[in-house]
């Protein structure tokens, strides 16, 4: 590549960069869910005319975009929840993914000239895993229970894995012109299990490493961004499930981090993580829009009318697929088991349905649609590659904007309670700090008495300890909607925000001073930062 090209690619890249920026800063402007805004801006600009063709490479959105989304997704998902609702995540991520891949198989080779069974299991297993980061997006600002969340968050974490495993197996039947049905259920035990061995043991040496050896906390962050390569990577290289490899592997690291992670360790890496996770799901978003000359240049044989009248069709068929299989996965194992009725809680009619209608579909999708090879193994052209891609492009298209703009509408008509949680969330973060002051004062009236008395330090510490239980109590009780008692927390709030203003103002009189070092200001700044973050997630 010569300098000239690879200036042109970086200032390619930075430009793209600065678009998305200003496109999610319009799009919070305008209150719409950043990737439906950006895949819409990305649709938009592809039409601009001398715009340079950007083309996506599958390898990119497998290696560079993938891995570290999923590690992410992952580390953040609550491994509780998870394994709380474990049975409608892999009735979706597993039974739905399949029943899916099976239904597009059988329709597309009805509908469209020339598709065989093969190529429809391919189109079945490119479109059926929708897009975690897109449902969670457009859910943030409404109220909806937990459970639909955490269904959602679990589900994505797997049907990406299931999805690329049927993927494989079509595109080995269409370019080996055969296909066993013994030979692929036994590879997929194979793929599936020993992908979630490889993370697991990858996953544990990065452990070790964080525990055992003398890391720092930045030391620690870059290895948390290594990690999910290495166990994509590796399992990969043995033709194993890299996308199970960076679940499993995230979910036991993040379950252990307490264990080697100080303050410092995850101050520093939730906040690198936070952006580099946002610019790679706003990147990834905008270019699904800008594929669209790619997708429209290839058709071939087929006019453009027809290929969005299959992808059409085909974007009803998942979508009413996803729906009526939500029902009887939700109420046949209540049926069925009496233990299921006792322990859970009825999901009702608008649950489902919510979670029906969030099957967006995303990035995934696409790059599976592009890694599609141009040529079978004896040289000639793969069959409907083109068209293939087209559908992709229309499913994602109309599932990501036409769901992804009614779903917050439709939750509302819906009424949809949070009526399963424990607590509200105030009240519940209310309830743990309460806790932890209440331990801690415990541990000191055990174990430390007599330094209570003599060192003064010491004394201060149990003062604030007692001081901040007292508050918290106060805080419980005002969440009880008494109205005197909540302008009272209002006010504490206004006026401990305003303390740390005139504190702020007076890190810069300092700075001006010369007499501390900047390193001391900064850290002191960083203790007024998160002061004040503690106000910010607060109730009002």
């Amino acid at each position: 590549m010569s300098a000239t090209t690879l200036h042109e690619n970086i200032l390619l890249v930075l430009g793209l960069l600065f678009a998305m920026l200003l496109l999610v800063m319009l799009s919070q402007k305008l209150r719409m869910s950043y990737p439906i805004f950006l895949v819409l801006a990305g649709l938009a600009l592809s039409f601009v005319p001398g715009l340079p063709r950007i083309v996506i490479d599958p390898d990119l959105i497998f290696l560079i975009f993938l891995p570290p989304l999923l590690y992410q997704a992952a580390w953040e998902t609550s491994w509780q929840d998870f394994w709380r609702w474990k049975r409608p995540i892999m009735l979706l991520a597993f039974g739905l993914v399949f029943f899916t891949s099976t239904i597009v198989a059988y329709i597309s080779r009805a509908m469209i000239p020339g598709f065989t069974l093969p190529l429809g299991f391919l189109l079945g297993g490119i479109i059926s895993p929708p897009d975690a980061v897109a449902a969670t997006s457009v859910l943030k600002g409404v109220k909806v229970p937990r459970r639909v969340t955490s269904i959602l968050e679990g589900e994505s974490l797997i049907n990406d894995a299931s999805s690329l495993i049927v993927f494989r197996f079509a595109l080995a039947a269409v370019l080996s012109g055969a296909f066993s049905l013994h030979q692929a259920a036994t590879s997929f035990v194979l793929v599936s299990s020993m992908g979630l061995v490889v993370g697991l043991v990858v996953a544990y040496g990065f452990y070790l490493i964080h525990r055992y050896f003398p890391t720092t906390p930045s030391i620690n962050t870059v290895l948390t961004f290594v990690a999910p390569y290495v166990m994509y990577l590796l399992a990969e290289e043995f033709h194993f499930s890299g996308v199970l490899a960076v679940v499993s592997g995230g979910l036991l690291l993040s379950h252990l981090s307490h264990r080697v992670f100080d303050a410092n360790t995850r101050l520093q890496a939730n906040s690198v993580w936070a952006s580099v996770g946002f610019v790679l799901n706003g990147l990834v978003f905008i270019l699904i829009g800008l594929e669209l000359p790619v997708a429209v240049e290839g058709l071939g044989s087929y006019s453009l009318r027809q290929a969005i009248t299959y992808g059409l069709i085909i974007s009803v068929v998942i979508i009413l697929i996803r729906l009526l299989w939500m029902y009887p996965a939700a109420f046949v194992p209540r049926w069925l088991s009496h233990h299921i009725r006792t322990q859970e809680t009825s999901p009702g009619w608008q649950g489902p349905f919510v979670i029906g209608w969030a099957g967006m579909r995303g990035v995934v999708s696409l790059a599976s649609a592009l890694s599609v090879p141009l040529l079978l193994t004896n040289g000639q052209a793969f069959p409907q590659r083109n068209l293939i891609l087209f559908i992709t492009f229309v499913v994602i298209l109309i599932t990501l904007v036409f769901q992804g703009l009614t779903l917050p509408t439709i939750i509302r008509l819906l009424g949809i309670s949070e009526a399963e949680e424990r607590m509200p969330t105030d009240a519940q973060e209310a309830g743990i700090r309460l806790r932890l002051r209440q331990v801690a004062l415990t541990h000191m009236h055990q174990h430390y008495v007599s330094d209570m008395q003599e060192n003064e330090l010491i004394k201060a510490l149990q003062q604030r300890m007692q001081a901040e239980a007292q508050r918290t109590g106060n805080l419980l009780e005002a969440l009880d909607y008494d109205d005197t008692k909540r302008q009272a927390l209002q006010r504490y709030h206004q006026v401990l925000l305003d303390v740390l203003r005139v504190q702020r103002e007076e890190l810069f009189v300092l700075r001006h001073e010369d007499v501390f070092e900047e390193e001391m200001l900064r850290h002191q700044e960083a203790q007024l930062d998160l002061d004040e973050a503690k106000i910010s997630h607060m109730p009002h």
